[in-house]
C-alpha cells in the first residue's frame, strides 16, 4: 500500500466516525508525521456553533499527544468535490508543517487534488521566520 493509499483509507474510516448530527456534513482528515506515524481526526459538531472541531485540528491534536510536531502529509476527504481546509484549519496546519507539505484533499473515491501548504495559505501568520 503506498502512503496515499494509507493516508486515504486512514481518513475515510475517520471520516465515517465524524459526529455531524446538524449538517450531515462529514469530514475526516489524516496526517503523517514527521516520524511516520500516522494520526487522524474527524469533525466534531456542536450544538452551540461554532464550537465545534474540524477533522484537521483532531488530526493535528492527536499528532501533538503522540509527541510530535511536525506533519510531513495530510489527507482531507469529504463527500464533496473539493473539500480543502478551513481558514483557521489551514493556519493551524501552516504551524507544524513546512511550506512544501503537501496537503492532498479527496472525495469519496479517491484524491481530486493536491495542494503543497504554501498554496493553501501563502501568507500564513508567524511569529518568527520558519527555516
Amino acid at each position: 500500500m503506498s502512503r496515499i493509499d494509507e493516508l486515504f483509507a486512514a481518513a475515510k474510516v475517520a471520516r465515517e466516525k465524524a459526529y455531524a448530527p446538524y449538517s450531515q456534513f462529514q469530514v475526516g482528515a489524516a496526517l503523517i508525521a514527521e516520524d511516520g506515524s500516522l494520526h487522524t481526526g474527524c469533525n466534531v459538531e456542536n450544538a452551540a456553533f461554532p464550537e465545534g472541531v474540524c477533522a484537521e485540528a483532531g488530526a493535528i491534536s492527536a499528532m501533538v499527544l503522540a509527541g510530535q510536531q511536525k506533519i510531513s502529509e495530510v489527507m482531507v476527504i469529504a463527500d464533496a468535490a473539493l473539500c480543502t481546509p478551513c481558514g483557521g484549519c489551514r493556519q493551524k496546519l501552516n504551524e507544524f508543517a513546512d511550506k512544501d507539505v503537501t496537503i492532498h484533499i479527496a472525495d469519496l473515491n479517491g484524491v481530486r487534488r493536491s495542494f503543497r501548504m504554501d498554496e493553501l495559505l501563502p501568507a500564513g501568520f508567524e511569529l518568527e521566520e520558519k527555516d
